[in-house]
């Protein structure tokens, strides 16, 4: 395990890898609840989605623990879900059949997979420059803050100022306020695991205010009505089809465009973010095995499709385990081992990762009255949980003190990129604000030999996904 693993070599031992894994996955749980609800919007099995879930993250995690042996977990990605589901199936369920969305993903999955196969991946990871590298990490350790306080129930939407304080009357803030000033006290007094203890006080917190109830039964029983969904066969009776075969319009295709960008830089990122913190990016930003780690990341897109459970990939929510002192692959290793549990026994992982909806179409009549667009049924707040994100957060921020803030042509799109990210709730479009900033600002100061040739495509891919609506319109489906 030693020479397998490199405990001592990374400073780390068997026990606090282990602690790592468990606090990984309870930060994470909520997926295998939450991924089911949204994808069964758009007409995919809530049972069959749910064992997809589970299972997807489960086998992703094994190969990231024995391939890449650095402690980032994976499963089916939150925002990349709510797109398959409310802008490729949703919004047109009459002629694309979910199994046709789920191909989207896999053809994602493969088209990632041979980029990162053929070197472009790495080569673009690469050209990224150094501050705008940290700058994603703080820009990632804000987002995840936000998550933390909106799933705790400390911010909520408002239609006059986007984001208003939380209504510290209901009983799920409080849970979340108990679970972050234990984890606080925890810190204080130096106690190892801090971070699980807080989860676990405040899971205990839910349970006594009333909020989370003891299941009565603690077996689920798999469902697999989702599994090989790109190559099922739909379409009207008599002019049935292969669901892959059917992606081949201009809406679609420009969609896999959409969702693989979004997918390539996401995983970057948070590589990148959770990386530093993990003390395995070097001084020159690069890390190393970076092509097993992109690697898994994009063959885990098609396994997602493939099963039935949207696009799986790296989980920002990793830093929670690395912030336990998680340092290698025995810490998704652990993660997978409790997501293929979860299989059997959801109904126990539920009163930890599980959340409570407190959206309803009155709640959010105003809201989306001023134009928002917010799909009933998707506020959910996961107070037993939200404490850690927090912390976890702050903790990511301290990259911020590394970037040359007087240097404006560093400074400003580093800058657009840590409040992009958090503010449009989207790690690639973050990225992608901070790209096309950097390359103009640039060009301007007429230093266009400084940028990496990769910089200027990959800026120009982002503005042709900024623009996507505009496209699709001119060309129409």
């Amino acid at each position: 395990m030693e020479s397998f693993f490199k405990l001592q070599e990374r400073g780390t031992n068997l026990q606090t890898e282990l602690l790592a894994g468990l606090t990984t996955f309870l930060t994470m749980a909520y997926i295998i609840f939450v991924n089911p609800g949204i994808l069964s919007d758009a007409g995919v099995p809530f049972a069959g989605a749910a064992t997809a879930t589970a299972l997807g993250a489960a086998l992703m995690c094994l190969c990231m623990g024995l391939i890449a042996n650095r402690p980032l977990a994976l499963a089916s990605g939150m925002g990349l879900n709510a797109v398959l589901t409310y802008s490729v199936i949703g919004f047109q369920q009459s002629n694309v059949p979910w199994q046709v969305g789920m191909a989207v993903i896999f053809l994602d999955g493969v088209i990632m997979f041979i980029l990162v196969m053929t070197g472009f991946r790495e080569l673009v990871f690469e050209a990224i420059p150094t501050d705008l590298k940290r700058a994603i990490g703080v820009g990632i350790g804000l987002f995840i803050t936000t998550i933390g306080l909106n799933e705790g129930g400390f911010i909520a939407p408002n239609h006059a100022t986007l984001i208003s304080l939380g209504d510290f009357s209901q009983k799920y803030v409080w849970v979340s306020l108990i679970g972050l000033f234990a984890i606080l006290t925890f810190m204080a007094l130096g106690i190892k695991g801090d971070i699980l203890w807080g989860i676990l006080v405040a899971a205990i917190a839910s349970v006594l205010l009333g909020l989370t109830k003891v299941p009565s039964s603690l077996v689920a029983t798999p469902s697999f009505t989702t599994f090989f969904a790109p190559f099922q066969m739909v379409g009207k009776p008599g002019q049935q089809s292969m669901a892959i075969t059917q992606i081949l319009t201009p809406t679609l295709l420009v969609a896999v465009f959409a969702i693989l960008l979004t997918d390539f830089f996401d995983t970057i990122g948070t590589t990148v973010a959770v990386g530093e913190q993990a003390g395995f990016v070097g001084p020159d930003g690069k890390v190393p095995g970076l092509r097993r780690i992109l690697g898994v990341d994009g063959a885990a897109a098609a396994v997602g499709g493939l099963f039935g459970a949207s696009s799986i990939t790296t989980y920002i929510e990793s830093a929670s385990g690395v912030a336990e002192g998680g340092r290698t692959g025995i810490v998704p290793i652990v993660v997978a081992g409790f997501f293929a549990l979860s299989i059997f026994f959801a109904p126990i992982i539920q009163m930890v990762g599980g959340g409570f909806n407190v959206g309803t179409t009155a709640h959010f009549a105003e809201f989306a009255g001023a134009g928002f667009k917010i799909p009933n049924g998707l506020y959910n707040v996961y107070p037993v949980t939200a404490g850690a994100l927090i912390i976890v957060g702050f903790l990511m921020m301290r990259l911020v003190r590394e970037i040359p803030w007087t240097n404006f042509e560093e400074a400003f799109p580093a800058f657009l990129t840590i409040v992009g990210i958090p503010l449009t709730y989207n790690i690639s479009y973050g990225i992608g604000f901070g790209f096309i900033s950097y390359v103009l600002i640039k060009l301007l100061h007429r230093k266009a030999s400084q940028v990496h040739w990769l910089m200027y495509v990959v800026s120009a891919a982002f503005l042709v996904a900024f623009l996507e609506t505009a496209i699709v319109g001119l060309f129409g489906k």
